[in-house]
C-alpha cells in the first residue's frame, strides 16, 4: 500500500499531499531523499532505499523540469508496488494542467488523485491475473515435454542396442583397424586413452545411405615430454650471462628542467659510534601552501564547442543552412532525451579520459539528463551549451563541502574543553599516509599548536622508524610501543599521554590495508570504536580511477558492519596524495567525493613539508570540462 505522495517545488514549498493516505512516516525519508539524492546529483537513480530508526521505505520520484516540480511516492520496502511509476506519470500530467505559480493550495486535486490511484491499482491487478494465466499453460507444456523426452530416451536406448549388434556383426571386417587402435593405446604413458570416451571408429551414415569409416589416431604423450625436455635444454643454453658487478655504471642523479643540482640529495642521517642517529632539526621551510591564497588563473580558455562536444554529435541527415539558423534563433520547444544523448555521451567520454570512474560518469550524465528533460531551450542557445552549463553547476554542487572543514577552529574548540583533537589517517598500502601526516603536523606547527604523533602502524616493518625520523626533524614528540602490539591500545595510551602533556593535536598513523583484508579492517574498526577520534581521514592516491569507488565503498561498509555502536563512525574527510603527478587527470577527486559524500580536506602536491594545499573546486571543474 502507498504510504504517501507529495508534490513540492524545487525550492522546497509543499504544494499538495494525499490526505486520504495520511500515514505518519517514521523518520524523515523525504529529507534524506533531498539530502542524499537530489542535492548530490543522484536523481538519475531508479529508486532510493531509506533505512531509518522507525522504518524502511522505498522512494520513487519524477520531475517536471519546465515547471520546477518534484513528485515523490513513498511505500514500505517489503512491498513491490508495480503501479508506482505509472501513477507518478499520470499525477505529473494531471497536476501540470492545473498548476499556477501563484497558487499554494490544491485541495481540488484530491478527487483526481483518488481516481488515478484506483485506475493504477486496477491495472496492476489485471497484469497479475494475466501473468498467472500465462504460467498455467507453461506448466502443462513442460509436463508434455517430459513425457516426450522419456519416449525419446527409450527409443534411443533401442537404437543403441541395435547399433551394438551391427558393430558385433561387422567386427570380423575391421581387424586391421583394431590392431592400429591397440597400438595407439599402448603408446600412451599411463596406459589409458585420455579424452577418448567413445570408439574412434564409428560407422557414420551419409545422406545416400552409404557407410563411411573414420579413424582417429591417439595422442602420444611421450613425444610431448621429449619435445619439452629439448626446448628446456635450448633455453638453458641460450641464457644471457650476468654482467659482472665491476662493469655496472653508477646511477646518475637526474636534473629537472635544467636546474642546478642541489648541494645535498642524501638526507640519511649520520650515525655515531654508539649506533645512535644524529637527526638534524628541520629549518623553517616557509609557509605551508595551505595558508597561501590560491587564486584561480585568469587566463581565459575559449574553446570551440564544435570541437569539444560536436565530434560525437553527428546526425545521419545534414540540415540545411536555413533550418539550422532558424533553430538556433528560435530555439527548440522542449528538450527530449534523444536531443541530450550526443552531448552527454561526449561529456561521459571526456570524464573517463580525465580518470573519473565509469560508474560515476554514467550516474552524473543520467542525473543531468533527468534535470534537463522537458525544459524549453531558449533562443540563441545550443543543446551542448545547455548541457555543459548544467553539468558545471552539478560538479560545483558535488565538490563544494556540505559542512565546515575548518580544522583549526575545531582544534581550538577541543582545546577549550581540555582534551586533544585526535585525527586518524587510514588508507590502502603505499599511498603516503606517514609522509602526509608529517605535512599536516608541519602545517599545525605553523599555527602554534602543539602536536604529538602516535605510531600505530605496528604491522609494516620500518613504519615506526619512518615516523620517528619525521618527528625528530619536526621536533615533535612521538608515542611508540614497537611492533606486534594492538594498535587500538597504542592509540588509547597515546591520547592519554597527550592529555597529560597538554598536547593540542594527536595524529594517529595506521597500517596500510587493502579493503578486502578482513583482519586488518577489523583492527581498524576496533581502533576507531575504542578511541572515538574527532576526524577520520582517508588517504587516497589521485592516480586511481575505478578502484577509488571500490576502496571508499568497502572501507565505509566494513567500518559500518564492524561497528559496535548504533551510530557507526565512517570516513569524515579525504586527503588526496600525489596530485602533482596527474596533469589534467583530476577525476579521482570527483569519484571519491561522489561515492562517499566526504569532502577533500587536503591535497598533497610534492615531497617537502610545505607541499600541502586545499582543493580548488573551480579549477577542478574547469579541468574536467576542458
Amino acid at each position: 500500500m502507498l504510504e504517501q505522495l507529495l508534490i513540492f517545488t524545487r525550492g522546497g514549498l509543499i504544494l499538495w499531499t494525499c490526505r486520504e493516505l495520511g500515514n505518519a512516516l517514521k523518520g524523515s525519508p523525504i529529507d534524506a531523499l533531498i539530502r542524499s539524492c537530489l542535492l548530490e546529483e543522484r536523481s538519475g537513480d531508479a529508486a532510493y532505499q531509506y533505512d531509518g530508526p522507525g522504518g524502511s521505505y522505498t522512494l520513487k520520484w519524477t520531475f517536471h523540469n519546465e515547471l520546477g516540480l518534484v513528485f515523490v511516492a513513498v511505500y514500505q520496502r517489503m512491498l513491490h508496488l508495480l503501479y508506482v511509476d505509472e501513477l507518478l506519470d499520470k499525477v505529473k500530467h494531471e497536476f501540470a494542467e492545473i498548476y499556477n505559480p501563484k497558487r499554494t493550495v490544491y485541495t481540488d486535486f484530491d478527487d483526481t488523485f483518488r481516481q488515478l490511484l484506483k485506475e493504477s491499482e486496477a491495472r496492476a491487478e489485471e497484469l497479475k491475473k494475466l501473468k498467472q494465466q500465462n504460467k498455467l499453460p507453461e506448466v502443462s507444456t513442460n509436463r508434455q515435454g517430459q513425457t516426450t523426452n522419456q519416449k525419446d530416451r527409450s527409443q534411443a536406448k533401442g537404437g543403441k542396442n541395435s547399433s551394438k549388434a551391427e558393430s558385433k556383426s561387422g567386427a570380423d571386417d575391421d581387424d586391421a583397424h583394431k590392431s592400429t587402435k591397440k597400438s595407439g593405446i599402448n603408446s600412451l604413458s599411463n596406459g589409458k586413452a585420455n579424452g577418448l570416451q567413445k570408439d574412434h571408429s564409428e560407422n557414420k551414415k551419409s545422406e545416400d545411405g552409404n557407410v563411411q569409416k573414420t579413424t582417429e589416431v591417439a595422442f602420444d604423450v611421450n613425444k610431448l615430454q621429449k619435445f619439452r625436455s629439448k626446448t628446456s635444454r635450448k633455453t638453458e643454453s641460450t641464457k644471457v650471462p650476468k654482467e659482472e658487478p665491476g662493469k655496472k655504471k653508477p646511477k646518475k642523479n637526474r636534473v629537472w628542467d635544467d636546474k642546478p643540482q642541489d648541494v645535498k640529495l642524501d638526507f640519511t642521517d649520520p650515525v655515531e659510534e654508539k649506533g645512535e642517529e644524529k637527526v638534524a632539526a628541520l629549518k623553517n621551510e616557509g609557509k605551508s601552501m595551505m595558508d597561501r591564497d590560491e587564486n584561480e588563473s585568469s587566463e581565459s580558455e575559449i574553446e570551440d564547442e564544435d570541437v569539444a562536444l560536436g565530434k560525437t554529435n553527428s546526425t545521419p541527415k545534414k540540415k540545411g543552412w536555413f533550418s539550422s539558423i532558424f533553430q538556433s534563433v528560435a530555439g527548440k520547444s522542449v528538450l527530449e532525451k534523444a536531443d541530450l544523448e550526443p552531448a552527454l555521451k561526449a561529456l561521459k567520454d571526456r570524464f573517463m579520459t580525465k580518470n573519473v570512474a565509469e560508474e560515476i560518469a554514467e550516474k552524473l550524465c543520467e542525473s543531468v539528463a533527468a534535470s534537463l528533460e522537458g525544459k524549453k531551450l531558449g533562443s540563441f542557445t545550443r543543446v551542448s551549451t545547455t548541457v555543459q552549463t548544467a553539468m558545471e553547476e552539478a560538479l560545483l554542487r558535488i565538490l563544494t563541502p556540505k559542512r565546515s572543514i575548518d580544522i583549526l577552529r575545531d582544534v581550538h574548540a577541543a582545546k577549550e574543553q581540555g582534551k586533544p583533537y585526535v585525527v586518524v589517517f587510514v588508507g590502502v598500502n603505499g599511498v603516503g599516509k606517514s609522509t602526509n601526516l608529517a605535512k599536516v603536523a608541519y602545517w599545525l606547527q605553523q599555527h602554534e599548536l602543539s602536536v604529538m604523533m602516535a605510531a600505530c602502524d605496528t604491522f609494516r616493518s620500518g613504519a615506526v622508524e619512518q615516523l620517528r625520523t619525521h618527528a625528530r626533524r619536526l621536533q615533535i614528540p612521538i608515542f611508540e610501543k614497537g611492533y606486534e602490539k594492538d594498535p587500538a591500545i597504542v592509540a588509547k595510551e597515546a591520547i592519554q599521554e597527550a592529555s597529560r602533556n597538554k598536547s593540542d593535536v594527536v595524529l594517529v598513523d595506521t597500517a596500510g590495508r587493502m579493503q578486502d583484508n578482513e583482519p586488518l579492517m577489523r583492527a581498524l574498526s576496533k581502533l576507531i570504536n575504542i578511541n572515538s577520534p574527532d576526524l577520520v581521514l582517508f588517504v587516497g592516491e589521485a592516480l586511481v580511477g575505478n578502484d577509488a569507488v571500490d576502496q571508499l565503498t568497502k572501507f565505509n561498509q566494513k567500518l559500518a558492519d564492524l561497528s559496535t555502536s548504533a551510530n557507526a563512525r565512517l570516513i569524515d574527510g579525504i586527503l588526496l596524495t600525489k596530485f602533482d603527478t596527474i596533469d589534467d587527470k583530476v577525476g579521482a577527486a570527483l569519484s571519491m567525493v561522489y561515492i562517499s559524500g566526504a569532502p577533500v580536506m587536503f591535497v598533497g602536491c610534492g615531497q617537502s613539508y610545505t607541499d600541502l594545499k586545499k582543493l580548488n573546486v573551480k579549477s577542478i571543474v574547469k579541468t574536467l570540462l576542458k
